[in-house]
């Protein structure tokens, strides 16, 4: 059993759990978001084209694809095209979410949609050749996921994943820190931790690396409104269920704003990009139990290590600049 990080300076770490994502709550958000998601989701475009580039090196074995937490089913219908005589499964929590999948898929040959949960597939153990996870982690138990991979994982088979890591969005939960000490944006757990629950799941090779991409914004309510349109809203176990009163969320948008050059604001997103092989369910832990492997609690949200270490390395930043209206569309820079 893997541990979250700690969720900041001073938080008790007993609590750091709190800042993960509750099930429920973010499966209504994904529900809520099935309509406005394909306007509004950049950032999980950007991250499904690095994930597909990186297949081009791949030669895929026998058995099912299954893109994990399929959303609209885009990346479905690439990976459809991308292997035509291959099964591919659009797999999600979501029923509005498959509803749109289902037609997204409707002309992609060997495809299908289910409902299902990402930590419980429901797949035979050694059936599927790919598993195509697109910022599927940070609303689940990351060792999960990778314990049912490791076990529905063919010879061969292969798990490639993107997901969030801890500086996703640390502009946002700094300014929120001065206004209180609630938890406002997600924990998460980095690319060295991702790495060692991987391979303590049972999947072999992992290998893991990071790039930066800054959204830059003119106003906050754009920004709020670009998370709600693809369900990236603050679902933690221990966020605030109450309104935010108006004086608190006048000193946010302050605080946030304070560092704007050009008119402009940046928040980062921190993508890290991962694939391991699969191979036997390890029967052995080097951790406090058979069974587990723990990431300390004082280690979530915190980089301990360098970033030359463990899994991975650094990669390249990117900015992503939200154009004004009435054009929407987001402008890419790679810098």
């Amino acid at each position: 059993m893997s541990h979250p990080r700690n969720l900041g300076p001073g938080r008790p770490l007993q609590a750091a759990h709190l800042a993960l994502p509750g099930k429920r709550a973010s499966r209504a958000a994904f529900e809520r978001a099935s309509a406005t998601f394909a306007a509004a989701c950049v950032v999980h475009e950007w991250a499904r084209e690095r994930l597909l580039d990186r297949l081009e090196l791949v030669r895929m074995g026998p058995g099912t694809i299954v893109d994990l937490g399929c959303a609209t089913g885009t990346g479905a219908a690439a990976l459809a095209r991308r292997f035509p005589t291959t099964r591919v499964v659009a797999l999600d929590a979501s029923f509005s979410m498959l509803r749109t999948a289902r037609r997204t898929l409707a002309d992609c040959g060997s495809t299908s949609v289910a409902a299902g949960d990402a930590e419980q597939l429901p797949f035979p153990s050694t059936s599927v050749a790919l598993l195509f996870a697109n910022l599927l982690l940070p609303w689940c138990r990351p060792e999960a996921v990778f314990r049912e991979a490791a076990r529905v994982l063919g010879p061969g088979g292969l798990c490639m994943f993107a997901t969030l890591g801890p500086d996703t969005l640390k502009e946002v939960r700094g300014a929120w820190a001065r206004v209180d000490d609630r938890i406002h944006v997600h924990g998460a757990f980095d690319m060295h931790d991702l790495g060692d629950l991987a391979g303590a799941a049972g999947l072999q090779e992992p290998v893991l690396d990071v790039e930066r991409i800054a959204l830059s914004y003119a106003d906050v309510r754009d920004l709020v409104r670009d998370l709600r349109a693809c369900g990236a809203v603050n679902t933690a176990l221990g966020r605030r269920t109450s309104l935010t009163g108006s004086s608190r969320w006048r000193g946010f948008v302050q605080a946030l704003e304070a560092n704007k050059q050009g008119g402009r604001f940046e928040v980062t997103v921190e993508l890290i990009f991962g694939q391991a092989w699969g191979g036997r369910p390890a029967e052995h832990r080097h951790a406090a139990h058979e069974d587990e492997i723990v990431v300390p609690l004082n280690r979530v949200g915190h980089r301990e290590r360098s970033g030359n270490e463990g899994h991975g390395r650094r990669a390249n930043s990117v900015r992503l600049l939200r154009a004004g209206e009435p054009n929407p569309a987001p402008l890419l820079k790679v810098t």
